[in-house]
């Protein structure tokens, strides 16, 4: 669902559009009767059609857009969020999650939602990826990982501030976050021998210890650790050359130290193709690399390229998944 005064209502209706003459289907889990008036406002031709069971979605997809009911307290107004749509909208997340664990849906794709709104409401969570991992039981091992056709991006510290960050940054954070994110490019991007490339933290990756000793205090001994156990990795590489395009070509993903050094330059690079993809969890997780975009909310003019982008790699994320543990 995602948050419903933002663009994510609009992105679905969209998406189904550009998806229902290919291969496979969604399910939204939404309010059906939000959908519709969406699409009546916005002129879009598309039947939606509550369902009871997920199993009947594919029969469904091809003329109308399946949709899972979860009822809103107060109807949505788009660019204006809404405390009491904060259960409608964790409830919206808790059933993917199931669905996804049980077998019965192949991945989780979450729309934007509002932090502050779901805070207000009594959330406990900073954001979609903690509260996935609390629900899968793989709180500690959650992952984000931020992709394009152009760039690969994990940070090893993400939902804190700049100053808190720094602090956070440990040896062993670093080695765990390199180690789950080699296992899923082998595992569900298919990249046989992954190359990791690791950011420095400081200016010139700190210039020998001129500009700062994280690299060799901390980052350094992290890769030495990460070689001994066979990983290809490389680093500590300055961040402020460590995306150009000659230097992404000898590398599968970057690891970086904080959210911005991590998001700036695929954002830059790629916006409207990025998919946020949570590795570490038992299911496949992904979401647009946007946000709720209260600003154009109910105008008709959201883009859902990276819904889309993050609806077709869940499909193939999930594939090698599957084929990966031999299923």
């Amino acid at each position: 669902m995602g948050d419903p005064a933002g663009i994510g209502g609009e992105l679905t209706l969209r998406a189904w559009q550009a998806w229902r003459g290919g291969d496979g289907c969604f399910v939204a889990l939404d309010d059906p009767d939000r959908l519709r008036e969406l699409a009546r406002c916005m002129g879009l031709h598309v039947p939606v059609v509550a369902i009871a069971a997920i199993d009947t979605a594919p029969a469904v997809f091809p003329g109308a857009l399946p949709v899972l009911p979860i009822a809103l307290v107060v109807p949505a107004r788009p660019g204006q969020p809404e405390a009491k749509n904060a259960a409608a909208v964790v409830a919206s997340i808790e059933r993917a999650t199931e669905l996804a664990a049980r077998g019965l849906a192949g991945a989780v794709v979450t729309n934007p939602i509002n932090k502050a709104a779901l805070y207000e409401a009594g959330f406990a969570y900073p954001g979609h990826t903690e509260f996935l991992a609390a629900l899968t039981g793989a709180t500690g091992r959650q992952i984000m990982m931020l992709a394009s056709p152009a760039l690969r991006v994990v940070p090893v510290t993400v939902h804190a501030s700049l100053r808190q960050s720094i602090e956070m940054i440990t040896t062993a954070r670093i080695v765990a976050a390199t180690r789950t994110t080699e296992l899923a490019l082998r595992r569900e991007f298919g990249i046989a021998r992954p190359r990791l490339a690791i950011a420095g933290l400081n200016p010139h990756a700190g210039e020998q210890g001129a500009l700062g000793d994280e690299e060799t205090s901390i980052i350094g001994p992290a890769i030495d650790e990460l070689r001994r156990d066979g990983l290809d990795v490389s680093g500590p590489w300055p961040p402020d050359t460590m995306f150009t395009e000659a230097a992404r070509a000898r590398y599968d993903v970057a690891i970086c130290m904080y959210h911005d050094q991590a998001l700036i330059p695929l954002k830059t690079l790629d916006m409207t193709h990025g998919v946020n993809v949570t590795l570490g969890l038992p299911i496949v997780r992904t979401s647009p690399d946007h946000g709720t975009a209260y600003d154009i909310a109910g105008k008709g003019i959201a883009d859902p390229s990276s819904l889309i982008a993050a609806l077709v790699l869940a499909g193939e994320l999930a594939a090698r998944r599957v084929a990966a543990l031999g299923g």
